[in-house]
């Protein structure tokens, strides 16, 4: 079993800056992949950007050049620096963990980020 908590979220202006962390623990492994998805209300959820344990990252497409994903494997973690934020990344993040022998994918409990003026 693996157990995520992510932290961070909140309201910010658009053009502003948040950073969303996330801590995982359990049977974590080393080629485990780490990362972010987003679902805003009414819609499904999106991919917003991953990185592996080599620190090969993903990015949707929307995010690009604004959002940037770390991981630190020492202890677990993945950050989600995130800046020029606008109203349309308001939504509820969830950090999650997918290994890849298992092809199981593990879930935290989603927080919430919204941008408004």
């Amino acid at each position: 079993q693996v157990q995520l908590v992510e932290s961070g979220g909140g309201l910010v202006q658009p053009g502003g800056s948040l950073n969303l962390s996330c801590a995982a623990s359990g049977s974590v492994r080393a080629n485990d992949v780490m990362g972010w998805d987003r679902q805003a209300p009414g819609k499904q959820r999106d991919m917003v950007a991953r990185i592996s344990f080599a620190g090969i990252t993903n990015y949707a497409d929307y995010v690009k050049g604004r959002f940037t994903i770390s991981k630190n494997n020492a202890k677990n973690s993945v950050n989600l620096e995130m800046n020029s934020l606008r109203p349309e990344d308001t939504a509820v993040y969830f950090c999650y963990l997918f290994k890849i022998g298992s092809n199981r994918a593990y879930w935290g409990q989603g927080t919430q980020v919204t941008v408004s003026s």
